[in-house]
């Protein structure tokens, strides 16, 4: 139970995170994240490529977007306070979220 859904968040993550890559170079807004899970959860559920979704619960999937869309604001956060030299980020740098692959840590 527990690796189908790793899978299943892992594949909500990389198709909304490919989808927002998509929105970026095309020079769109990004949606927001309620708008996401109703286009990579719910819509996704009724397809007949994605209907294996629903055999879980929708908690993992939604904090799946949840952690996706932190990631997003976190980087265009340093992003702007760099370009704008408001001041200095303490801590590394953060880096765009990436797609997630099967060997990727699960609490990255």
């Amino acid at each position: 139970m527990f690796a189908g859904a790793t899978l299943r968040e892992r594949v909500v993550w990389n198709d909304s995170l490919a989808f927002c890559k998509r929105q970026y170079k095309l020079g769109e807004k990004k949606p927001d994240l309620s708008e996401l899970q109703k286009q990579f959860i719910t819509s996704a559920k009724k397809t007949e490529d994605r209907e294996w979704l629903s055999e879980v619960s929708v908690v993992p999937l939604q904090e799946s977007l949840n952690d996706l869309n932190q990631g997003d604001q976190n980087f265009f956060k340093v992003r702007t306070l760099y370009a704008t030299s408001l001041g200095q980020r303490k801590g590394k740098p953060v880096k765009p979220p990436k797609f997630k692959t099967r060997k990727s840590r699960a609490n990255c």
